[in-house]
């Protein structure tokens, strides 16, 4: 079994302090966040609901994904979305060599830069099961990246948690300034498809705004 944590606390945030937890403001905003797409049969389903609701969030993409699915990673772009590195092959940080995950990122943003349409300077980057070292955080922030991590996880991946919980995971934890993650994967469709709507509608209903992370 997984060890993750559905909320982040204090003390992870001070510890690891160069990495972005939340965005803090007073304005009620958070900021929803999908991994590891595009996937042709949930990228266009999770687009279809942002849409739905006029609700811009931040895609981090794998660059095999998009090589794979270029049409449905332009229309993420197109649809007024952001768009972050999530290396081109989901790496594991602490499983990996930093020479190794510099050169997959690295990979990942030419790929991105290659498929957009609007050519966009990706900056952000969050690291796949948010395992990292710090060698490889070091080199990828002297590349200019900022390490977007999160606030609120869905743990909509997790086949072993019900679509039920997936969204009490979100709905009774967010706060404003929240960096909120779900998975535009086949692996978290079941939950995403059944936790997703249900989110978006309890935050627009309790006034929370929207906003992309660049």
């Amino acid at each position: 079994m997984s060890f993750y944590w559905i909320k982040t606390n204090a003390l992870i945030k001070r510890v690891f302090s160069n990495y972005y937890w939340d965005i803090p403001n007073k304005e009620n905003k958070i900021y929803l966040t999908f991994d590891d797409g595009p996937t042709p049969e949930i990228t266009k389903w999770v687009l279809s609901e942002l849409k739905k609701r006029n609700i811009k969030a931040t895609f981090f993409c794998i660059g095999n994904n998009i090589e794979k699915h270029p049409e449905i990673f332009k229309e993420v772009i197109n649809d007024g979305h952001s768009i972050g590195n999530h290396t081109f092959n989901h790496l594991k940080g602490w499983k990996t060599t930093t020479e190794t995950y510099l050169e997959n990122s690295i990979l990942c943003d030419k790929q991105i830069q290659k498929s957009s349409v609007q050519n966009p300077q990706s900056k952000i980057f969050r690291p796949p099961y948010g395992k990292i070292t710090k060698s490889q955080s070091t080199q990828l922030r002297q590349l200019g990246y900022k390490i977007i991590m999160w606030d609120v996880l869905s743990a909509d991946f997790d086949q072993c948690i019900t679509p039920e919980k997936c969204l009490q995971n979100v709905i009774k934890n967010v706060k404003s300034g929240s960096i909120i993650v779900f998975h535009d994967s086949i692996k978290a469709s079941q939950n995403l498809k059944f936790a997703l709507p249900k989110t978006l509608d309890f935050l627009k209903e309790n006034h929370f705004t929207f906003d992309v992370i660049h």
